[in-house]
């Protein structure tokens, strides 16, 4: 089974337009939990659902925006870092949706930063 645990960005296509989004999630054996946070004004989401398998099928419910509930399904990719499927809201808004797993690790970018201060010298007398 894989884990989706970890940072991911991905896009949902609504009426043929694009929305990036960014996910936060948490997976503890097949249950799966989250934040996500769409560019556009609809603002923070919190998804609840499970993965068997690699089948994944969660809800995602606006915290301030939005009354009504996203039902999402898809597939995930055998090497874990990618996801496809669909979205649904009623029978007449539907859509696909992706998420790829996010390279973006703040604490990693800074430890890298922080070992290339400490294996630089500071240049004594530089102008």
């Amino acid at each position: 089974m894989a884990d989706l645990s970890g940072a991911w960005l991905g896009t949902y296509w609504q009426k043929g337009s694009p929305t990036r989004f960014e996910a936060t999630l948490v997976q503890g054996g097949n249950t799966l939990s989250g934040r996500v946070l769409d560019d556009n004004t609809l603002g923070e989401a919190q998804i609840n659902g499970e993965v068997i398998g690699r089948s994944v099928s969660f809800t995602k419910r606006y915290i301030a925006s939005a009354p009504y509930v996203v039902q999402y399904s898809g597939t995930i990719s055998e090497d874990g870092d990618f996801v496809s499927g669909k979205w649904s809201i009623d029978a007449r808004n539907t859509g696909n949706w992706e998420a790829r797993r996010s390279g973006d690790s703040l604490i990693a970018e800074l430890k890298s930063q922080v070992e290339k201060t400490e294996k630089t010298p500071e240049l004594v007398g530089a102008p």
